[in-house]
């Protein structure tokens, strides 16, 4: 029978026992007092075979109300987009999946050329000089741009917008209470947000202003007035971004952002019930040493043949302590190169295709809820998301849907009390007119 797994036999366990030195597997826990020891039975089910294991497994996961079989309207960060069937195919090599921090260049030159391109490609649609090859998320991504910014300028104080996702701003504020950092949250007005509220807050402590684009309620931030006010004094512009909406809107770096980071998940990397991702993080040149993580550049060897190797290492581990930029900065690099296969699968064309079609479905969409009667708040520009009012328990609202096949929208009441009883709806490329119009009917149907 063919195992997923090495099964152990008892004649194995004594050959291992036999070569440490040790009796009984008891043995190896001599050290621990039997004071502290857990005498107990765990409340977990018995052991099962293989086979009766996949069928539970199998039972439990058709209980989940996944994309293929539902149509899902939920954002939030984390969306449904088309994945080209080369993605899974290319990190399914073992090569790839197998693969190590590539430190020896001469056996890891597939790796440093995945790393490259990725990194080449967040810079097209970023509009930065460089990119760093990848980080775990786009949340750690933006607290790192934030602590960037704090050593750079010496300053103390960050102004984030209460308009960036409240997951995000969570890790900033853990990663700035260990550093002793100040973080003051803008206020919003009109769904983006309020420039002249941040003209206020600005002072000579403040290291940089953070905006998302779009921000979480979908909406377009106006980066140029933003960064008129974020460049007071020596403070600096950080830019958390959707890389898919990039295809379609004028990149950060074309606004004078000195930092911009985000998640590449709308790229070739699933859900996975919000996780694991791939946050990116892009600079100007001249913050270029300063960048957590690795870079991987392009060279040639000595018979003037191309080849990449990991160029700048800014970790602790490979430096001064008191040099490193960060020591939680590993990557994400088998996601980084599902969303380079997929960005080079649907070339910038289909880029900007996809990102076209979602503005459009998603303006559909607004549309028909306005049209509908349905109370849609926010003016102003937006890329694929945008805020309803379903006027009672965005929960109970949800769970209707979900009998009908439907995966509703994010209730922003979690986060935002003021807005409780508003959905944040997504409507990505892949939703169908029918989608749309069954949602914008079921909401209806539901407020009468």
């Amino acid at each position: 029978m063919k195992h997923r797994y090495l099964p152990m036999t008892e004649q194995d366990k004594n050959e291992m026992l036999q070569a440490i030195g040790v009796d009984s597997v008891d043995e190896l826990f001599s050290d621990i007092p039997e004071s502290v020891r857990f005498k107990g039975e765990y409340n977990i089910k018995k052991a099962k075979s293989e086979s009766e294991l996949l069928k539970e497994l199998s039972r439990l996961a058709t209980k989940n109300a996944d994309l293929r079989n539902y149509a899902s309207f939920l954002g939030a960060g984390v969306y449904d987009h088309y994945m080209p069937v080369i993605v899974d195919h290319v990190i399914s090599r073992s090569e790839f999946y197998t693969a190590y921090t590539p430190y020896q260049p001469e056996i890891s030159q597939g790796e440093l050329q995945a790393i490259f391109e990725f990194q080449t490609m967040i810079c097209e649609l970023t509009g930065m000089d460089v990119a760093n090859s990848s980080m775990y998320d786009g949340g750690t991504s933006l607290a790192e741009a934030a602590m960037l910014s704090t050593g750079h300028t010496k300053n103390k104080k960050v102004l984030v917008s209460k308009a960036v996702h409240p997951e995000s701003r969570l890790v900033l504020e853990t990663y700035a209470k260990g550093q002793y950092i100040e973080v003051v949250e803008i206020p919003t007005k009109n769904g983006v947000t309020d420039v002249e509220a941040l003209r206020s807050l600005m002072d000579e402590d403040v290291a940089s202003v953070i905006v998302q684009y779009p921000n979480f309620f979908g909406q377009i931030e106006p980066l140029k007035e933003i960064e008129a006010v974020a460049h007071t004094g020596k403070s600096m512009f950080i830019v958390s971004s959707n890389p898919l909406a990039l295809g379609a809107l004028t990149p950060p770096g074309k606004f004078g952002a000195d930092i911009v980071v985000g998640d590449a998940q709308p790229f070739g990397i699933p859900a996975a019930f919000g996780g694991p991702h791939c946050g990116y993080f892009a600079v100007t040149t001249k913050l270029m040493r300063k960048v957590p993580g690795r870079l991987v550049g392009q060279t040639v060897d000595e018979d003037g043949k191309r080849g990449f190797v990991l160029t700048l290492q800014a970790r602790e581990q490979h430096i001064r302590r008191d040099k490193a930029t960060s020591n939680i900065c590993s990557n994400q690099a088998l996601n980084a190169l599902a969303a380079s296969v997929a960005m080079t699968a649907l070339g910038k064309k289909g880029v900007k295709e996809i990102a076209t079609n979602n503005i459009q479905k998603a303006h559909y969409a607004k549309q028909q809820f306005a049209n509908n009667g349905a109370s849609v708040v926010f003016d102003g520009p937006f890329f694929n998301e945008f805020v309803v009012n379903v006027g009672k328990s965005v929960k109970e609202v949800n769970a209707s849907l979900l009998d009908k096949g439907i995966i509703g929208g994010y209730d922003l009441g979690r986060d935002y009390p003021e807005l409780e009883g508003h959905m944040l709806i997504a409507v990505t490329e892949l939703r169908s007119k029918e989608e749309i119009d069954t949602l914008v009917k079921e909401l209806g149907d539901g407020n009468e």
